[in-house]
This record gives structure tokens, C-alpha cells and sequence, in this order.
């Protein structure tokens, strides 16, 4: 059972990896450093140089807005971001594999969950060729990552039925966790309105003049940042209502930590005209926060 625990842990981790490996794609322009899926430039490999281009290289490079010429920085990018998703459907399989081997007769809602992972992520996959193939349309690429996060929860949802640490019973903490759950998940998806919004202006300045692009924000934006104060004030409630649980302290502690690492992101990126490297963090930290959250959710009973 411990190896079990801890391989999915191990998978759940590689969720996270997945969704800052996208983020660091999105940031750097890379997305469609490979114009084709699953090929590059409609190679297994990306090519090192353009001396190594096929022929036809030209009905590759044309369907990209970015690079007049072959950037092997953008097509590496994008295809260790593909190998990545590919070795977790691979650790998923193994996952699935072992969930029936070891629960099928006892547990059978550890391989639902399982073939559920398994169908999330050949969904997301499916996300990600769609958006090479509309060339980066802002709709699918956030409908990609929010599959991404809602698929990071489900190793968590299998995690908890395997746990046996004490339930914790207080309606209050119940309630504000719950608020804080879904007040969080609208920030997330304002958040990816707010990046469709710097994406576009971001192209339109061809991604120059780093200093303005905030200025062309709508009042989306302010809407995010009030949010944002929102969200941290429910969480840090959170916080210290779990100190009066022993068995929620350090899950309390790690939403803490968690939540001031956002705000540090936060304010850097609105301050330092969107640094490229805060970005992709930005992004991870308030996955594991979602995620955290909804697993310190599921400890919490009435």
C-alpha cells in the first residue's frame, strides 16, 4: 500500500510538471514551435539547426506568427512539453494497471478513478493538438490548462480514500474552506482571461514594450487583483481556524505558504511589468493552491 501512496504521489507531481511545462510554452511564445502534432515540422525530432529542416519546411514555418525563420529554442520548447505529457500517460497506464491489479475486488472506486485519470489525460492531449491546429486560439489553450488543474485533482480524490488520518468535524471550516474553494476557482479562470488578454496585446506590440502592456489591460484586471486580496484573506482564515486541529496544522501551514508565495508572484508581476520567468510560477503556484485546498476540503466534515 505505502508504494502504491507514494507512485501516485509521484504521478500527481508529474501533473504539476506538466502544467509548469506548459506555462514556461506559453510565456516564451513556443507554442507553436512545432507547427505540427504530433511531428515537428513533420520530424519524430525537432531538427538542431535549419540546415536539418525538410524540404517542405516553408508549410510548417508559414502557420507560425512569431518566428520568420526555424527557432530551434521555440520547437525544443514545445516538444519536451509534449514528452512530458507523454510520460505521464505513460505513468498513468502503469497507474491503471496497478489500481485494478491491487484494488478491483475491494476497492473498485480506486480504478474508476484511475481509468478516469487515464481519459482526462487523453483528453488533454487532444486539447493540446487542437491547439496546434488552431494555431494557439486563446479559448482552447485555457480550456487546456483548466483540464490540466481538474485533472490534478482526481490522484488527490484517490489519495484521500486511501488515507486514514482522522476526519475532522467543524461546519464552520467546512463552510469558509468551501467558499475560499470556489472563490479561488473563479480568480483561476479570471486569471486565464486576464493572460488571453497580455497574450493579445503582448502579439500586437510584437512582443516588445513589456512596460506598456499593462496599460492596455481592461478593468478585467482590477477585478483579479480584488479578488486575489479576497481569496488570501479566506485562506488565511483558514489557516488559523485549522490550528485549533492537530491533524489539519501542517496542511494549514502549507495553504500559508503557499498562498504568500502566490501574493509575492502576484505583486511582482504587476509591479515589474510582467517578468517572463514569474509567469509560468504564477501559474503552478495557483494550481498546487487549488489542488491543495481541495484536498484539505476533503478532510473537513460537518
Amino acid at each position: 500500500m505505502k508504494a502504491y501512496i507514494n507512485y501516485t504521489r509521484i504521478v500527481l507531481l508529474f501533473v504539476f510538471l506538466v502544467i509548469l511545462a506548459g506555462g514556461i510554452v506559453r510565456t516564451t511564445q513556443s507554442g507553436m514551435g512545432c507547427p505540427d502534432w504530433p511531428h515537428c515540422f513533420g520530424m519524430n525530432i525537432p531538427p538542431l539547426s535549419a540546415k536539418d529542416l525538410p524540404p517542405d519546411y516553408r508549410k510548417y514555418l508559414d502557420k507560425q506568427d512569431i518566428d520568420a525563420t526555424y527557432n530551434p529554442a521555440h520547437a525544443w520548447t514545445e516538444y519536451v512539453n509534449r514528452l512530458i505529457t507523454a510520460a505521464l500517460g505513460i505513468l498513468i497506464l502503469i497507474h491503471l494497471g496497478w489500481s485494478f491489479k491491487k484494488f478491483f475486488r475491494t476497492k473498485q472506486t480506486i480504478c474508476w478513478l484511475s481509468c478516469l485519470f487515464l481519459i482526462g489525460t487523453l483528453f488533454e492531449a487532444w486539447l493540446g493538438k487542437l491547439v496546434v491546429e488552431t494555431n494557439l486560439e486563446v479559448v482552447k489553450i485555457t480550456l487546456h490548462m483548466l483540464a490540466a488543474l481538474f485533472l490534478a485533482i482526481i490522484p488527490v480524490l484517490i489519495l484521500h480514500k486511501l488515507n486514514s488520518d482522522k476526519i475532522v468535524h467543524d461546519k464552520t471550516l467546512r463552510v469558509i474552506t468551501t467558499i475560499a474553494i470556489s472563490i479561488l476557482l473563479i480568480q483561476i479562470i479570471i486569471g486565464t482571461d486576464v493572460r488571453e488578454q497580455v497574450d493579445e496585446v503582448s502579439k500586437a506590440l510584437n512582443y516588445q514594450q513589456r512596460d506598456a502592456w499593462l496599460a492596455h489591460l481592461n478593468a478585467v484586471f482590477d477585478v483579479h487583483k480584488t479578488i486575489s486580496i479576497i481569496t488570501s484573506v479566506l485562506i488565511i482564515i483558514v489557516f488559523w481556524r485549522s490550528l485549533s486541529h492537530v491533524v489539519l496544522q501542517r496542511k494549514g501551514m502549507f495553504l500559508l505558504l503557499i498562498v504568500l508565495a502566490l501574493m509575492a508572484a502576484g505583486i511582482s508581476l504587476a509591479s515589474f511589468n510582467i517578468p517572463a520567468f514569474i509567469q509560468p510560477i504564477h501559474l503552478l503556484l495557483s494550481s498546487i493552491l487549488f489542488v491543495a485546498l481541495f484536498a484539505f476540503r476533503l478532510k473537513v466534515r460537518k
